[in-house]
């Protein structure tokens, strides 16, 4: 299995280094944060030639959402991913990650009642994806759709919902991304829904069912990567997590070397 992960905050602050500890630590890839690649890209170009880390996708570092209430916010977010998306076609990068919005609205919160239509809903996030997925067949990219627990978004939460999108726009470039700990509160079975979706699954993220370091919790994940080669799964997953130990750099250590085991 191919393991990346994005940036913590004990990781080295200049971008050789932070490639260069990524890479000793064993992981095969670097999802980075969009707004560092565009902010920074003949620095990363360079940490990718000396340490041969991939830059496997890009997650975040846009302002505006693609489900965004506020229209300006959501084209001018559109043009940012745009941009990360082009940065990425340089460096060899997959993709970037893109939920229909984050922290925006929950109808299990009050006010309980949505400022924008359901049928509002589908046609920003409809319009957002039609257009990203011309950017993407350009760029040569990927954008990878993703569905987030309902607690943090109310319009895609499972891999189904994602898959609508995808398929009710005829969606060539958009790929779905399966988040394990969104996965574990928003599916009846995960393995079954990574593989009743294994032909649009692109990307997957990683944590445990608390969002700490896989290996710290309760989530079975020799069974769900036994699912994935099972169901031929080439990508990478991705740890996207925080770290709980006295020691984090020995903590993450030891949950990518747990993970190796799975």
């Amino acid at each position: 299995m191919k393991i990346a992960t994005q940036n913590q905050a004990f990781f080295p602050a200049t971008i050789l280094e932070k490639f260069k500890f990524i890479k000793a630590m064993g992981f095969d890839g670097y999802e980075i944060d969009g707004k560092l690649l565009v902010d920074n890209l003949a620095e990363v170009k360079a940490a990718i030639k000396e340490t041969g880390l991939p830059v496997t996708t890009a997650c975040g570092g846009y302002d505006g959402w693609p489900g965004d209430f506020i229209e300006e916010r959501r084209l001018n977010g559109l043009q940012q991913i745009e941009g990360i998306l082009e940065a990425l076609s340089e460096v060899g990068g997959k993709g970037i990650i893109v939920p229909a919005a984050w922290g925006m609205f929950t109808f299990r919160l009050p006010p309980m009642v949505s400022p924008r239509s359901l049928e509002g809903d589908r046609k920003a996030v409809s319009d957002s994806l039609r257009w990203l997925d011309e950017v993407a067949a350009r760029t040569g990219t990927t954008v990878y759709l993703e569905p987030l627990n309902r607690y943090q978004d109310h319009m895609i939460n499972t891999l189904a919902d994602a898959r609508r999108y995808i398929e009710e726009n005829d969606l060539k470039h958009v790929q779905i991304i399966g988040d394990f700990y969104h996965m574990n509160i928003e599916e009846d079975s995960l393995t079954e829904a990574l593989h009743n979706n294994r032909d649009l699954l692109g990307h997957v993220h990683i944590a445990d069912n608390h969002r700490y370091q896989p290996g710290s919790g309760c989530l079975d994940f020799a069974t769900l990567f036994d699912q994935l080669r099972a169901d031929g799964y080439q990508g990478y997953v991705v740890y996207e997590c925080r770290v709980r130990a006295d020691n984090l750099a020995e903590a993450y250590q030891a949950s990518l070397n747990f993970l190796r085991e799975c």
